[in-house]
């Protein structure tokens, strides 16, 4: 997470996924920095499937730094 953090205060993150399952705290920690930064952030699958959808283990946020993909969600 602290990753994505770190991104979206550089301002290079532009849409946040948070999986349905992540903890409640990391949820609101996320939202939080992202409403300070005007990210938009979806709730979305479970942190097994974004795990899957990125080739990566355990991810329950994923920050997309692609505008164009963004795009569809913002």
């Amino acid at each position: 997470m602290d990753a994505v953090i770190d991104s979206v205060e550089r301002h290079k993150t532009k849409l946040v996924i948070v999986a349905k399952d992540a903890s409640d705290k990391s949820t609101k920690n996320i939202k939080y920095v992202c409403t300070n930064n005007g990210i938009v952030v979806i709730q979305l699958s479970t942190i097994e499937e974004l795990s899957h959808f990125i080739g990566k283990r355990n991810k329950a946020i994923i920050g997309i730094t692609d505008e164009n993909f963004s795009k569809r969600y913002t």
